[in-house]
């Protein structure tokens, strides 16, 4: 049982690494790195390699590095399928189905190109040339690492609609460019504009305003459209930015919510809360962030706020030497804002520490929908206070031990 439990506690510790990140295990920063690193490696090696020169005098160099960017990805791609029953919503499932689930899971079908065609090729007969190819798979595994083109790719799958009706849109006016400029130049320029496909061509470079110059019209009914096309082409082209622009304002914004939203449902203040009233607490935070070792809030500071921790540590020193660790879902400062004073003691970022603030006016609002909460607040001000004073009890000087009485001295004769 005891081997079992270590195994399981090896596995947890594996997942946190890989998969969860540097809020749960401090090391996962230093292996995403060194995976980063050694992808951005193997796309520059990839590219050396077409270098004729470079090839024939660090031949084995670059494949010794790829023999050993496949056994890393490798050990990489096992640990995960492994640690992945570890995953909440997968370990309700039998293991080999959790595993086999997560395997199938577009990121590790990614993980498994990046190395799976150097092991084919010891078995089925293929020109090694071919699989410097899927090589360019490898940079891929930069999205598992990059929270940009993550949401990129949130982006492009919410709003696929509508970049599929602004690609529609672009081919129409394709081919109505194309069916114009054929029918205005064909009779100047047979050879050039003998088809309607053969004018897609700069329609198509005058819709994207590159304008090769390769073809151009003559005429003046042909000039005149072109200046059409390229006024049209420069509005259609930004339709899709625009459209991707905008998912992204969306999603940031979707994801700060959701964040926000979680982080406060968490909190005891306001555990008893439908989801309505938490999301409209929400909408009166604002973040803040703290690195290791800043003062969150200095002795004397105003009590302009109220500060709840999304996620890190902070340490409140509550004097004669002693301090009250806070972690995620706690708060402070509700005591300074509560009594309109400053704050009597100092709170500092242990690690990095990301804090929404409810400041003065926001929980005046929020009060006066809600009064228990003011009541809620009082009691744990109370009872920090109480702490407070205990702690302030125990540097007084001690009580000086009274002096031993003498004996009286024996009178009797």
């Amino acid at each position: 049982m005891a081997a079992e439990t270590a195994w399981r506690r090896w596995r947890r510790k594996v997942h946190d690494i890989l998969e969860v990140g540097g809020d749960a295990n401090p090391a996962a920063h230093a292996v995403t790195g060194f995976i980063v690193v050694l992808i951005v490696l193997n796309a520059i090696a990839f590219a050396a390699e077409t270098v004729s020169s470079l090839a024939a005098r660090y031949h084995d160099y670059f494949q010794a590095f790829n023999v050993f960017s496949v056994a890393v990805f490798t050990i990489e791609y096992a640990l995960r399928v492994w640690s992945c029953v570890e995953i909440p919503m997968l370990s309700r499932m039998t293991p080999w189905r959790a595993r086999l689930k997560f395997a199938t899971r577009p990121m590790m079908i990614i993980d498994l190109l990046a190395f799976a065609p150097w092991y084919l090729h010891w078995f089925v007969p293929i020109d090694l040339r071919v699989l410097r190819v899927f090589r360019l798979f490898r940079l891929l595994k930069l999205v598992r690492y990059s929270p940009a083109l993550q949401t990129l790719g949130r982006v492009l799958a919410d709003e696929y609609r509508a970049l599929l009706g602004a690609l529609l849109i672009m081919l129409v006016l394709l081919l109505f460019a194309s069916t114009g400029i054929y029918f205005l130049e064909r009779t100047a320029q047979p050879n050039t504009f003998d088809s309607i496909p053969s004018a897609a061509w700069w329609a198509l470079a005058t819709l994207t305003t590159v304008g090769y110059g390769d073809l151009v019209p003559i005429t003046p009914l042909g000039k005149v459209l072109g200046g059409v096309v390229m006024l049209l082409g420069v509005g259609m082209f930004a339709l899709p930015i625009a459209i991707i622009a905008t998912g992204f304002s969306q999603e940031a914004n979707r994801h700060q919510f959701v964040v926000t939203w979680s982080m406060v449902a968490r909190v005891p203040l306001f555990a008893t809360m439908d989801q309505s009233e938490i999301a409209e607490i929400t909408k009166l935070l604002y973040t803040r962030n703290y690195m290791p070792g800043v003062p969150m809030v200095r002795t004397g500071d105003a009590g302009d706020g109220m500060y709840l921790i999304a996620s890190g540590e902070a340490q409140v020193d509550i004097g004669a030497g002693k301090h009250r660790l806070l972690k995620g879902g706690d708060f402070f400062g509700e005591m300074a804002l509560l009594e309109h004073r400053r704050h009597k003691h100092d709170v500092v970022a242990r690690t990095r520490c990301r804090v929404y603030v409810l400041d003065s006016q926001s929980l005046a609002r929020l009060t006066r929908r809600h009064p228990e909460i003011l009541s809620r607040i009082r009691k744990v001000a109370a009872g920090r206070r109480q702490e407070a004073d205990t702690a302030t009890q125990s540097t007084a000087s001690p009580k000086k031990p009274r002096a031993q009485r003498q004996p009286k001295p024996n009178t009797k004769v």
